[in-house]
């Protein structure tokens, strides 16, 4: 189809282009390498296979926006065709005679035709949602701090990603077209070729009446292929920069991503090691190599802000500001060196933003390429906390009273057993060959209200005969929330203490009311080197109900309720089945709200804001939580965490009315059968 002058031409225009490219990929490894740490390449290789389903199937764009997501699979999908499509195509241009056997080759040109027409179709959907009808969702507000430039360029490279997508594909359907019209000339065939309907159908167009003779209908096929692979040329030295990188990163992300246990699992400081001179990250050159990797891989697409809490509620936070305007800034890098110069903390987040993160993992829960905003804000607070000393004045209370008393309230540990007056609740000094060590955890025993939650699952544990013990005066705090703002210090004192006791008891199963309690024993403790078996206490009452040990009555009534999903637990953790199971047993009608399981909205107390005043917004987090629970018109609101109780009930409180706030232990004590054997 070339001539030898143009097949010159094209290698040589390919060649430059193709330099370019490479120059822009390598800047963004540089880059990438310049962060902290490497990729665990053994680790890598497993994980091939899972992240090319993932990245086929389009897995984690159908979390949310289920036809937005649709037409981005139909784009993705004819990305994919289109590799081997253009291989064809340029065989065919200069000479080298690949053709498919017939069955095989009109089921070639058919998925061409359709993935042709469906990519143009979906193009021509996010132009106009991007450029005419733009959603809120898909912009921040200007207290986010997005950069100037990232707010002119977000559009502009849409602008350019579409009309490249658009000219390639479009000129390729038209090049074809005129292929099938010049044919239908030559040979009087009417039908022209069905295995390209869609090319088919325009073909006729050039046909009636006569408009393009054979001479017009060759050039014009020639001049599509040009636009076609011209497009290709121009675009790809852009490519490095562009959002279309998410291409290489996103699968990237997926298989070179650290494993760890949890999406919440917070990387190891090694604070005993005398060459550490800093933790937490003050500078783009602080982060790791993955959190720079997420810059590249983000698409824009403004899905974890959508459900990030802190946004949602007015306030300055937005995770989807801080992966774009990272890459805005690398974008703009003269060099790997430069990125120790760029501070982020007012640079590239507000200060008020990283402080009114809940720690929730919202944003990592359905970010379709595998970003963690998160990671990289609790390790801004890690620096400054820990390094620089600046952090909200009242979290410093909570910090005294961990350091003193191991507890953030402040109280004498011998007043950790004080909830559990009247019921037989040992010791493991008093049964050290316990099956279950119950960690009671800070606020079931200090808390008036969570008391009696511990209340409840302890009559609950004892009707079921279940061979338990708590530590008593012996338990301290995880200090889960000293880690989430930052004061690595404290939770490193607090995490060898614990491991250490915990490492001197017989048993290694433990069960706890808390979620933040079962987080840091489970995924966080391995590397002080303590490993256990830790479920939470939902997941225990479903087996115990599951093997007829819990004397349960079944409701009389069938109350409708409705169940608040944790953040630690359902997200962080996983456990969405168990709370529900219990609740089911005792006939409960359970009614779901929009923002229920893995995708549950924050009650507002993670992340150490227990312990702060909530940042400045349009509405309190546990406000617009409750407000979501009574659109059930639910009776009652249970739950499955003392935080979320305290905040929960405080809001509930502060409206009056139902629902009701219950702990799902107390819920399901009601239905014993058994009471006389508790006291």
């Amino acid at each position: 189809m070339l001539s030898a002058t143009e097949r010159l031409l094209f290698v040589c225009l390919t060649l430059v282009s193709l330099t370019a490219t490479a120059w822009g990929l390598r800047r963004a490894v540089r880059l990438i390498g310049a962060g902290q740490g490497r990729p665990d390449w053994g680790t890598a290789f497993r994980r091939v296979g899972r992240a090319l389903a993932r990245a086929l199937t389009f897995q984690p764009v159908f979390r949310m926006r289920f036809w937005v997501s649709l037409f981005h699979a139909l784009v993705g999908w004819g990305f994919l065709i289109y590799l081997l499509v253009n291989l064809f195509d340029l065989s065919r241009a200069f000479g080298l005679g690949w053709h498919w056997p017939l069955m095989w080759g009109n089921a070639f040109k058919w998925l061409a035709d359709v993935f042709s027409g469906a990519v143009l179709l979906a193009m021509i959907f996010f132009v106009i949602r991007r450029f005419l009808f733009r959603p809120p969702a898909l912009t921040a507000r200007a207290t986010t701090g997005l950069l100037p430039q990232a707010r002119r360029g977000i559009p502009r490279d849409s602008a350019l990603v579409a009309a490249f997508l658009i000219v390639h594909v479009g000129a390729r359907l038209l090049g074809q077209s005129f292929a099938i019209a010049r044919f239908r000339l030559f040979s009087c065939a009417g039908l022209g070729d069905p295995a390209q309907p869609l090319a088919n159908l325009i073909s006729t167009l050039w046909l009636f009446p006569a408009l393009l003779g054979p001479e017009s209908l060759l050039r014009a096929e020639h001049l599509s292929f040009w636009a076609a692979f011209g497009s290709i040329l121009l675009f790809l030295p852009y490519f490095p920069f562009s959002k279309h990188l998410h291409l290489l990163a996103a699968p990237l992300n997926f298989i070179l991503k650290p494993p760890r246990r949890s999406m919440g699992e917070m990387s190891f400081i090694n604070l005993a090691d005398p060459a550490l001179e800093r933790a937490g990250a003050t500078t783009l050159a602080d982060l790791g190599w993955e959190q720079l990797l997420d810059a590249y891989a983000c698409i824009m697409c403004f899905r974890c802000q959508e459900v990030c809490p802190a946004y949602q509620t007015g306030k300055s936070l937005s995770p989807a500001v801080l992966e774009i305007n990272k890459r805005y800034t690398l974008n703009r890098m003269p060099a790997a060196s430069a990125l120790t110069s760029m501070r982020l903390t007012n640079n590239l987040i507000p200060a008020e933003a990283i402080w009114a993160c809940t720690a929730c993992g919202a944003c990592v829960e359905v970010c379709p390429v595998g970003n963690e905003p998160m990671r990289d804000i609790l390790d801004l607070r890690r620096a400054l906390t820990l390094m620089e000393g600046v952090f909200p004045a009242p979290l410093e209370t909570a910090f005294r009273h961990l350091e003193r008393s191991g507890n953030p309230w402040g109280l004498p540990a011998e007043e950790r057993l004080a909830w559990a007056e009247g019921l037989a609740v040992p010791t493991i000094a008093q049964n050290p060959e316990a099956e279950w060590l119950w960690w009671v955890g800070c606020a079931a025993a200090f808390d008036p209200r969570a008391r009696q939650t511990a209340r409840a699952f302890a009559r609950l544990l004892i009707a079921a005969g279940v061979n338990f013990a708590v530590l008593g005066a012996a338990e301290r705090c995880t200090a889960d929330m000293a880690r989430r703002a930052g004061r690595e210090d404290i939770f490193f004192a607090h995490a060898q203490a614990n491991v250490e006791t915990l490492n001197a008891l017989q048993t290694r199963r433990i069960v706890t009311t808390c979620p933040h309690c079962l987080h840091v024993l489970k995924n966080e403790y391995p590397a002080f080197g303590g490993q256990y078996t830790v479920i939470h206490h939902t997941q225990l009452l479903a087996t115990l109900s599951r093997e007829g040990r819990l004397p349960l009555a079944r409701a009389k009534e069938r109350p409708c309720i409705t169940f608040h999903d944790p953040c630690y637990l359902a997200r962080q953790n996983g456990i969405v089945t168990a709370p529900r199971q219990v609740l089911q047993e005792v006939g409960l009608k359970l009614v779901e709200m929009p923002h229920h399981g893995r995708l549950s909205f924050c009650c507002g107390a993670g992340g150490a804001q227990m312990w702060k005043e909530e940042e400045a917004g349009e509405e309190r987090l546990n406000a617009a939580r409750l407000a979501e629970a009574r659109q059930t018109t639910a009776a009652m609101l249970t739950v499955a965490c003392p935080f979320c109780l305290t905040m929960l009930h405080e809001a509930s409180n502060s409206v009056g009315g139902a629902p009701s706030v219950r702990e799902i232990a107390e819920v399901v004590a009601e239905y014993l059968e058994r009471e006389g054997i508790l006291e």
